[in-house]
């Protein structure tokens, strides 16, 4: 069920890793998650940032990545974003602009203080 619940995020991203396979990227999948690197992910990913420059992402059930060092960095952390992503299905993408939106209203980074990434970066440094 987690998988039909987050296809709609998983679709964009399964293009994306398909448009990185067709420029020189790599696809594989790994513990049912599909990670894509290199090819067009190198110079696009870092400009999809909003006062970050992301050099992985989770879109979905794939994990999109500028190189493989950043896919192995960023792995555990992209991972819980996949997790997010299964509980919040379609409405992840505005749960968390909202999260980002609540963070900057209380004069905090949208990033850094989003409960999303709080929650990644938590299971990523333990």
């Amino acid at each position: 069920m987690a998988y039909a619940w987050a296809s709609p995020l998983t679709l964009p991203g399964l293009v994306l890793a398909g448009a990185a396979r067709a420029t020189g990227g790599a696809v594989v999948v790994r513990d049912g998650v599909v990670e894509a690197h290199g090819g067009l992910l190198a110079p696009l990913l870092p400009r999809l940032g909003v006062g970050v420059r992301p050099i992985a992402m989770a879109v979905g059930h794939v994990v999109l990545a500028v190189d493989q060092g950043a896919l192995d960095r960023t792995r555990r952390h992209e991972r819980v974003h996949v997790e997010q992503a299964e509980r919040w299905g379609p409405l992840f993408p505005l749960a968390y602009a909202g999260a980002s939106l609540a963070a900057l209203l209380r004069g905090q980074d949208p990033y850094h203080d989003n409960a999303f990434e709080r929650e990644a970066c938590a299971a990523s440094e333990g």
